[in-house]
């Protein structure tokens, strides 16, 4: 499978620090997006923790069959979490830290996703937009639960908190998603200072462009900077060329 792709982050307008960190392993086709919490010298501990330990335990997965990757990259969450929590046990200035954790593995013709808080993954094909991952949020178990709509969602006031992440408890237990990819289809992990300020039809529009990802990234980060900025932004986007080929051709690497 022959990709482009480019990342990107920001630390907004508001936040003074940037608690955010993603990875790409282009070689790989493995991508990470993390959104810490914990304040000062603890978020962005968290979120550069999950990324390494999960890279770092998924290892080489190419000869495996794709339930066996999926074991390891539930294993990968889980490793990073206890790792994080256990910290937060011996350095009282972590107390409470913790991380979103969006991962995204590519197979020729397929994708695996894992998935902790409301860091989200989307597939952009043919111009329609689907939300792949569903966000770990008190928002969004009460739309789940029909008490409040999608768009009374996006202005309650308790939006930005979330009911699972990485590293706050003993144990956590990812979301994993397969599915399938075709040429021409655009893949997007995002932090929620991008999805909060940015609605899907304007992401769909941007990903829609004559452009390339590098240029989308950049008009992402402009257009949620603009909207106001209120959190940290990072986003990586995989445009597939053709599903045919080996996995990983395509722009440099980048974290």
């Amino acid at each position: 499978m022959f990709v482009t792709c480019a990342a990107g982050t920001d630390k907004g307008i508001v936040r003074s620090l940037n608690e955010d960190f993603h990875l790409m392993r282009v070689n790989r086709g493995v991508f990470v997006v993390a959104d810490g919490m914990g304040g000062h010298a603890a978020g962005e501990v968290a979120s550069e923790m999950a990324v390494q330990i999960i890279d770092d335990t998924l290892g080489e997965f190419r000869a495996l069959p794709d339930v066996e990757v999926a074991g390891r990259l539930f294993q990968a969450i889980q490793s990073a979490n206890g790792a994080i929590f256990r910290r937060t046990l011996v350095e009282q200035e972590k107390k409470g830290m913790g991380t979103t954790t969006t991962v995204l593995v590519l197979f020729p013709k397929r994708y695996l996703i894992g998935q902790v808080g409301d860091s989200r993954a989307y597939v952009l094909r043919q111009g329609r937009l689907q939300q792949i991952t569903r966000d770990h949020s008190y928002v969004q178990e009460q739309v789940d639960a029909g008490l409040l709509t999608p768009e009374q969602a996006r202005t309650h006031p308790y939006g930005n908190v979330i009911t699972r992440c990485v590293g706050s408890n003993e144990e956590v237990v990812p979301d994993i998603y397969f599915g399938a990819l075709e040429t021409g289809d655009v893949v997007l992990l995002a932090s929620d200072g991008l999805t909060g300020m940015l609605e899907d039809d304007q992401l769909a529009r941007i990903l829609s462009e004559q452009s390339d990802p590098e240029a989308w990234i950049r008009k992402m980060i402009a257009d949620a900077n603009r909207r106001g900025g209120l959190d940290n932004i990072t986003a990586i986007v995989v445009r597939v060329d053709s599903v045919e080929g080996p996995a990983g051709n395509g722009t440099e690497p980048g974290a």
